[in-house]
């Protein structure tokens, strides 16, 4: 019986997979930790800001966030704010016994949900980046915000203001940061960031005309 051919196909199936795992491995290596802290106008570590890396590569690897709610809570949203990637799907379930009519004008994403209780059964589509601003046509006091990104590198700072992200790829990246007291309509900060191949890439950044 001659061997060789499924010997050769052996090879063949089974190198391509030692391949494929040795090419996986090495990116992981090429991979590094990036830590940000964010400061107000008078130097004081900043809670609840935003980071997030943009590069052509990070935004081919984004995917849509499953499960995601902003609810209706004690004429709240809850959460207040949050992000979520492109593409990703967002229920508004209504846990209040009144009714709400949620609404955002923002150009990143248009929509109306006219005056209701419970889940509405569609969830609305997130497929832009950039900032939404939502408020309820009944309850004037009820503001939030959802950040769109188009990466999968974001985070936000914790109460000593810092974000690490972890086991981020070595490149270039544009890195922002935005905070929901910014101005209405402002953009994000930006600055460029070189990731290395590993260890930590460290920046600071200073967010002035906070609204209070």
């Amino acid at each position: 019986m001659n061997t060789r051919p499924v010997l050769a196909q052996w090879l063949l199936v089974h190198g391509c997979v030692l391949v494929g795992w040795m090419a996986t491995m090495a990116g992981l290596a090429q991979a590094a930790s990036v830590q940000v802290d964010l400061t107000d106008a008078a130097g004081k570590p900043l809670a609840d800001a935003v980071v997030f890396l943009e590069s052509a590569e990070a935004k081919r690897l984004v995917k849509p966030q499953p499960g995601v709610e902003m609810a209706q809570e004690k004429r709240q949203f809850a959460p207040v704010m949050m992000v979520i990637p492109v593409g990703t799907e967002v229920l508004f379930p209504n846990r209040d016994t009144v009714r709400h009519h949620v609404y955002s004008f923002s150009p990143t994403k248009k929509f109306e949900l006219k005056l209701y209780t419970g889940t509405p059964s569609k969830p609305v589509l997130f497929d832009q980046a950039g900032v939404v601003v939502l408020g309820c046509n009944i309850h004037d006091q009820m503001t939030g915000w959802i950040l769109v990104v188009d990466t999968p590198y974001y985070a936000s700072s914790s109460a000593t203001g810092r974000v690490l992200l972890d086991n981020v790829p070595a490149g270039s990246y544009k890195l922002r940061a935005w905070h929901n007291r910014l101005p209405v309509g402002a953009p994000a900060l930006e600055q460029a960031l070189t990731v290395p191949a590993t260890g930590v890439a460290s920046a600071s950044v200073r967010m002035a005309g906070l609204q209070p």
